[in-house]
């Protein structure tokens, strides 16, 4: 296969999977191994890629960024409860990365842990939509420091591949009563420095991975990424508020299956 097409392919599974409850990391392990490529080779690629998913939420909710920042030079209570809320549930990702960076790294190439971690997130997202009764929250600005915090906690869980960054969040503000809606928001602004900061401490700390002739795949890859995340979020974003979140669990379910039952017989 072209290593153009490749390129392109990680592009679009970067940006459809990345803020949906599925897993970017694993489905592009999986995709790489699925197209005869070795999956450690193509970390840093995989992980180069993600700012072009992180600036489609910039200019998707650009707006409200607009207005948080404003908000921080009024004084808003609003605009700093906001701030407050994202940089609280940030901090357990940090700590975790700085302590365990190692053992995390070690993981990213394995797709048995991707497989396993994607059936028993989907029965996880088929559990908490049946008995969790989420209410409306009014907004990220409107989270309590508890419940940005016991959000972060969740989160680290996505460090294992397969688990999912954003379906852990998402999964995780609803159990404290977090509506679908601020629950999938929050997810999202969340991505931004989670996602930026494990982008920067992992490309610093494996820089030698990166040959210089890839870097133009990679802007076409972070591209791609972009473009296709713009249009994934809008509809993820309408489709969960009304349906909610269980075909992304039986999609989980069926994907893991599948990939356990390849990889164990190829």
């Amino acid at each position: 296969m072209p290593i153009l097409l490749l390129v392109i392919i990680l592009g679009l599974v970067e940006g459809v999977t990345e803020y949906l409850p599925v897993s970017s990391t694993g489905h592009l392990i999986l995709a790489t191994e699925l197209l005869g490529f070795r999956a450690e080779e193509w970390e840093a690629f995989n992980v180069a890629i993600q700012p072009g998913a992180i600036l489609a939420i910039v200019v998707l909710y650009w707006r409200t960024f607009w207005a948080v920042l404003l908000g921080l030079f009024r004084r808003s209570p609003e605009a700093f409860a906001f701030v407050r809320n994202i940089v609280v549930a940030c901090i357990p990702a940090i700590v975790l990365a700085l302590i365990f960076g190692d053992a995390i790294d070690a993981m990213l190439g394995n797709a048995f842990v991707v497989a396993w971690a994607l059936i028993v997130g989907g029965v996880a997202i088929l559990i908490v939509e049946r008995l969790v009764k989420p209410r409306e929250s009014g907004g990220v600005s409107s989270l309590s420091l508890r419940q940005s915090m016991m959000v972060g906690l969740v989160q680290c869980l996505a460090m294992i591949p397969g688990v999912s960054r954003s379906g852990a969040t998402i999964l995780g503000a609803m159990a404290l009563g977090i509506d679908r809606r601020t629950a999938a928001e929050f997810s999202f602004f969340l991505a931004m420095p989670t996602l930026s900061g494990a982008t920067v401490y992992f490309l610093t700390k494996h820089h030698d991975r990166i040959d210089p002739s890839m870097y133009g795949n990679i802007l076409i890859g972070a591209a791609v990424s972009f473009v296709v995340a713009l249009v994934v979020v809008k509809l993820f974003i309408g489709y969960v508020s009304r349906h909610g979140f269980a075909p992304f669990a039986w999609y989980r379910i069926i994907a893991g299956a599948a990939a356990l039952a390849w990889l164990t017989m190829r």
